[in-house]
Order: structure tokens, then sequence, then C-alpha cells
């Protein structure tokens, strides 16, 4: 069945558009083998992102009709009639096209110190027993694959950049569970700061985009839970 596909075009040196694009689409056709079609077939010129097309690496997130998605999950079926918007993730700066710049996303995670810093005599592995109560709240927030949709979702990402965003504050938290991480202090100055956990509005769109199904938004609430245990008992 033949398709429209809109598609946001933009490049250094070519103003801002909107390009259609036919397309011959299957029963499971997703908007990624459109793209991948045009490009090979009508299109060389058309920039996007993709690399495992299973749905593993989230590598080809962008905006399909108005809703953050992985192009590769995304069947052209399961949209509505009529033509398909298809445009790059939001808050995210362009580099051509579809393609955007991840170094937001990265930079965040670097803000609030998401990698494990060990204190000096932690043990190598962390034994938590698979029925514990940490077991479960780390289960519910370790998959991240950093995909940026949630910070494409998030209205305060939009208002505020220096708001770290919900993919960094959920990885702050996995954190907070690990023993072997002497990070603390130094990750709470900034979880604690004007910019971090007191500027998330709690509207929850992070958590409706998320492809893992992760809840961000509960994340947060616990980081507050924690904040104000840390404020009461200085």
């Amino acid at each position: 069945m033949p398709r429209t596909l809109r598609v946001f075009r933009w490049s250094a040196d070519t103003p801002e558009r909107v390009q259609d694009y036919r397309v011959d689409a299957g029963p499971d056709t997703t908007v990624l083998d459109a793209l991948v079609d045009i490009q090979r077939t009508q299109d060389p010129t058309l920039a996007f992102r993709y690399a495992c097309r299973v749905g593993m690496c989230g590598s080809c997130a962008m905006v399909v009709n108005g809703r953050e998605r992985w192009a590769c999950r995304t069947r052209l079926v399961s949209l509505r009639d009529g033509p398909v918007d298809v445009r790059p993730l939001y808050h995210f700066p362009l580099l051509r096209d579809l393609v955007v710049d991840m170094a937001p996303f990265t930079d965040a995670l670097r803000r609030v110190g998401a990698a494990v810093t060990p204190e000096p005599d932690a043990p190598r592995y962390a034994v938590v027993a698979s029925d514990a109560r940490e077991r479960r709240e780390i289960d519910a927030a370790i998959e991240c694959i950093g995909c940026g949709m949630c910070l494409s979702a998030c209205t305060m990402v939009a208002h505020n950049p220096r708001f770290p965003g919900p993919a960094a504050l959920n990885r702050a938290f996995t954190l907070e569970l690990d023993e072997r991480d002497g990070g603390r202090e130094a990750r709470w100055r900034v979880l604690l700061s004007d910019d971090a956990l007191a500027r998330c509005h709690g509207q929850g769109g992070c958590t409706d985009v998320c492809p893992m199904g992760l809840m961000p938004m509960r994340s947060i609430i616990r980081l507050r839970q924690r904040a104000a245990r840390r404020l009461l008992h200085r």
C-alpha cells in the first residue's frame, strides 16, 4: 500500500524544510525500512542514524507523528491513515536531517557522575541477593540504552538546558543503590542544586515514551525521598 512520509530536512547550507516521499509499504514495513528504501532508491542525500535494525541499540530514535519512537519498531500500518510525519528528536543540536548530536545526553550523564567511583576498599562486585528490595529497585531502572527519547519528551529540558534530564537522574538513582560507589557526596551536590531534582515537574513524558519500559519519573521521586532524608538529618 502506498504511503507518504513527510520528512524533516535540514543541513548547514540548506534551509529547514519538509519533503514528501512515496513508498510502497507492506504489513511489516517499518518507518526505518521506508527511510532506507527512500535513501537507496529516491534520495541518497537523506541522512538518518541506525545500526541494529532489531530494536536493541536505540540509534534510530526519532519523532514520528509527534511522538518519540524507534523507527525500527514502528510499523507504518500501526500509524493513522494519511501522511507520516518524521522529524529528529527535540532538544538536541541538529547535525543533518534526522541526525542529532547526542553530546547533551552524554554531558548530562557526566554532570551527575554517572560512572561508578569505587570506594578504595569496595568489593569488586556488589553482592545483592536476587530477592532483595535493592535488587528489585535496581532491576527496574538499569536497562537504559541511551536512545535519548526521554530527553526529547521532557518539557523541562526544553525550558532549562542545565536540567540533567530523566536518563541522567535515573542513572544517579541506580548508583545510589550501589554499595561500592564512592561518588555520592559529589553527586548529591549536583542533585540538590537549583537545576536538578527541584526542576522536574513530574509530567511523566519520559516514562510514557521509554521503549525499554523504564520509569525515570519513579527514579526521580525516589531520589527526592532520599534528598528529603539527607536534608532532614543534616
